[in-house]
């Protein structure tokens, strides 16, 4: 993990050995160490540690981009030549931007030292904890427990110079029988807030309750969404809907209705990088300063989020949700995406359906039509039959094509507690949901 103080060095040299009209330096360090299981035992533990300097040089209105993970002096001399050698080999950028200015950014990290100093014997107990529990109930356990380093800094030539660490803790696992399964995890900044027992007596027992399940026939029903479901909606809304850049060019279900009721006005949804109930960052990686944004209100849309491109169009300010430049061309994306809590129990959410569906989590979900974020996907690890208010019985898995956008116009209840659940994309702080008619089309044989 590089400090403080070697990132200014690093970005001292290549700005002094840099050619360049002006020179952005991005240092990323990562030291992850991972623990996978599989039918109760230990089949993988690894460990990687590496540190990796980006240079972005301009060239008039050109940039040219190389990366290097040879600190030496040489080997950053060489990126920054790569760098303006490349620049000066492309053409002239339309819609270049000169690189940003220094700005205010908070003085804030999401880090733990119980984290970074958790080693594979601790991670191993945890994962001994939930094998031997699947074991006593006859089921096998897979999963992995992880735990990241990470470092990244943003400079450049203007004098520009942000510097922030993040550690992050996760415990996945999927426990199977015969003919059923249950998933659960957790996600913290500090690992001492996991506990493998909790983790494994959710998956367990979802696994023993399902057991046996019977075959429904696909329709509307009314449906609970656990925390891990509702972290997949708000993923995809993330990806296709909450970026400045979808809404400009007319391909997001916000886009020419900023100010219009798009979700229920029980629904409010916003992304906020600095507050410390998430995974916090302080700045993006074209180092602007991140802020909270509203996105949906009481189900009126809002804002996206911006980086510095999306913004110039509207003459606004970034969000600082830029993207590292491998992915600039996706526009800016909402990664720490907060939903807001409503006032009712999970034993309440349950109790108010008549006849619909408990579901743990969605598997293979895919984009059908960005615009209205229609989906298809399945439920797995868990999905169970609800009638007059109780837990009956387990089914087998459903297939749903759904728009997450109109789901979210037809909840009719939402959870209290909320929790951190990370999908591909975005940090999620999100509660449980009860949503009216929900579209199933097709049904599995597991």
């Amino acid at each position: 993990m590089h400090s403080e103080k070697e990132a200014k060095r690093l970005v001292e040299t290549v700005l002094k050995l840099s050619k360049a009209d002006q020179t952005e330096v991005t240092i990323s360090s990562t030291d992850a160490a991972l623990t996978r299981f599989a039918n109760n035992e230990i089949h993988q533990n690894v460990s990687e540690r590496d540190v990796s300097v980006t240079v972005r040089a301009g060239a008039g209105k050109r940039y040219g981009v190389s990366s290097t993970n040879d600190l030496s002096d040489g080997g950053l001399e060489a990126a920054a030549q790569h760098a303006f050698a490349t620049a000066n080999a492309l053409p002239e950028t339309e819609g270049w931007m000169p690189l940003p200015q220094p700005g205010e950014t908070t003085r804030i990290n999401a880090h733990s030292v119980a984290t970074v100093e958790f080693g594979p014997m601790q991670r191993a107990a945890g994962v001994r904890l939930i094998c031997r529990k699947s074991r006593d109930q006859g089921l096998s356990a897979a999963g992995a427990f992880r735990v990241d380093n990470l470092g990244l800094t943003v400079a450049n030539s203007h004098g520009l110079f942000a510097h922030r660490v993040t550690t992050t803790a996760e415990l996945l696992t999927v426990v199977s029988g015969s003919d059923s399964s249950g998933h659960a995890g957790r996600l913290a900044v500090n690992v001492d807030e996991i506990d493998p027992e909790v983790v494994a007596d959710e998956a367990i027992a979802k696994a023993v309750q399902g057991r046996n399940p019977r075959r429904i026939e696909p329709g509307q029903y009314e449906v609970v969404l656990e925390h891990y479901a509702v972290s997949d909606i708000l993923d995809f809304l993330s990806f296709v809907t909450f970026g400045a850049l979808n809404v400009q060019e007319g391909r997001s279900a916000m886009s020419r209705l900023i100010g219009e009721r798009i979700m229920g006005a029980n629904v409010s949804i916003y992304d906020d990088p600095l507050d410390p109930a998430g995974v916090v960052r302080a700045f993006d990686y074209e180092g602007v300063g991140a802020r909270r944004v509203d996105i949906v209100e009481h189900g009126i849309a809002k804002s996206p989020v911006y980086d510095r491109r999306t913004a110039l169009k509207e003459e606004k300010a970034s969000t600082g949700h830029g993207l590292p430049q491998m992915f600039s061309t996706f526009g800016p994306m909402a990664t720490n995406l907060f939903m807001t809590a409503g006032d009712a129990s999970r034993e309440d959410l349950i109790r108010s359906v008549k006849r619909g569906i408990l579901i743990t989590r969605f598997w293979y979900t895919r984009v059908v039509h960005p615009l209205t974020v229609h989906m298809t996907g399945m439920t797995r690890d868990g999905a169970f039959l609800i009638e007059n208010g109780e837990v009956v019985a387990p089914v087998k898995n459903l297939r749903f094509t759904e728009s997450y956008i109109e789901v979210l116009n037809r909840v009719d209840m939402i959870g209290k507690e909320r929790r951190l659940v990370k999908e591909m994309l975005s940090y999620n702080i999100v509660p449980a949901l009860k949503i009216h008619d929900w579209h199933f089309t097709g049904v599995t044989e597991y």
